[in-house]
């Protein structure tokens, strides 16, 4: 395959970097259009709909939605069809939901917008990279695949790209790209993992006067809380615990007969995510023991239910022709690598031992997952330069 440095000289990659940077309005059009287009979690069907419109207008192959609701699209005219395909990814969904009022907001070149940045400029850079590639009649040695996915932020827990490398189809895949956000310097070669649990304590409930001594649920998840703080976490490799999210009863002169928490927990290795679970799994059971041992005699005690409800693994992508394409093209466009690590598509072909990073699409951002949320498009045509570089270095040219 060709290196980046070769890769610029190309007339036909030049071709497609000078019809990136003249059709940057394009791009923003792109932004404004589907920015206002709704995508809570679990209802992107509306903004993948467009999007699977806009492949299709762009001219690329095979472009359908599969049984989940990626949306898929192959750049024509591959030399070797049945090689194995490079894929390059962006994320159809936003963290708010579907009563968000998604309306953008023009204060000179900023833009406000909930999901402007994460992830509206990744899917606009996957409509720029088609364009620029079908306009400038650019082949691909090996097949090179652009997916929107559903389901990677919260609760959507990765299950787009989940499903698309859990069908077998794509796990020959030679490398795989997440676009995500704003940036021109991440080079995210490693994947958190985390694991996420919500917790239900049950119990009989009652008066808080007359059934004063029965065992209280919110006094167990107090105490479970207490116990989960107390556990001492790793600094090598970087492991986190949260308590997220807490409630539980019914009035305020009343022993709940339930209660509950969240936690997530995070790491960089595997390993050591599955032995803070178990960690944290003896720290909930303890901290509901000792309320369900200081009831009045005779009464019941509590019922502990611990139920997942997300599951994201930890990989790496250590060194390798796909990093050394992206710090190379971070280089190309003026800028100069970070490698870093973060949750986000790469991890699921990570963890399968597949290339994969995750890059940002150029300009500046701020007030991420907040309705405050901004985007400024400066430099933002070199992020998707550097991203086509990317791609085209994995994929090769035809010929």
């Amino acid at each position: 395959m060709p290196t980046v440095d070769e890769l610029i000289g190309f007339t036909e990659v030049r071709a497609a970097r000078d019809v990136l940077r003249d059709t940057d309005a394009d791009t923003l059009d792109d932004m404004a259009e589907l920015v206002q287009i709704p995508a809570p979690p679990f209802g992107e069907e509306a903004r993948g709909q467009r999007v699977l419109e806009r492949f299709r207008a762009l001219g690329l192959a095979d472009a359908h939605r599969d049984d989940v609701g990626n949306v898929l699209g192959t750049l024509p005219g591959a030399e070797r069809p049945d090689a194995p395909p490079v894929l390059v990814a962006a994320h159809l969904d936003t963290v708010f939901d579907a009563h968000t009022d998604v309306t953008l907001h023009r204060d000179g070149v900023r833009w406000r917008a909930p999901g402007i940045s994460d992830n509206v400029r990744g899917l606009a850079a996957l409509l720029a990279v088609a364009r620029a590639c079908t306009r400038s009649a650019l082949r691909t040695r090996s097949p090179l695949v652009l997916v929107a996915t559903v389901g990677e932020e919260g609760v959507g827990d990765l299950r787009g790209v989940k499903h698309l490398f859990g069908t077998g189809a794509w796990r020959r895949a030679a490398a795989f790209v997440a676009v995500d956000g704003a940036g021109l310097d991440r080079v995210i070669d490693r994947g958190v993992g985390s694991r996420r649990y919500h917790v239900d304590v049950r119990g009989v409930g009652g008066h808080s006067w007359s059934d004063w001594g029965i065992a209280n649920p919110v006094h167990a998840v107090g105490n479970a809380v207490s116990e989960l703080m107390r556990l001492r976490l790793r600094r090598t490799p970087r492991t986190v615990l949260s308590v997220t999210r807490i409630g539980g009863g019914t009035s305020v002169n009343a022993v709940p007969q339930s209660a509950w928490l969240e936690l997530d927990m995070r790491s960089e290795s595997e390993r050591a995510l599955a032995r803070l679970d178990h960690r944290v799994q003896q720290a909930l059971r303890r901290g509901v023991a000792v309320a369900a041992r200081r009831r009045r005699h005779g009464t019941a005690g509590l019922q502990l239910v611990v139920r997942p409800i997300g599951t994201r693994p930890a990989g790496r992508t250590d060194g390798g022709a796909l990093v050394d394409a992206a710090v190379a093209a971070t280089r190309a466009v003026g800028a100069e690598p970070e490698h870093t690590a973060s949750s986000t598509d790469a991890n699921v072909p990570m963890s399968l031992d597949i290339p994969a990073i995750c890059v940002g699409a150029g300009g500046y951002a701020g007030a991420m997952h907040t309705t405050d949320e901004w985007y400024e498009n400066r430099q933002g045509p070199e992020g998707i330069e550097r991203l086509l570089l990317i791609a085209l270095a994995m994929a090769g040219l035809a010929g």
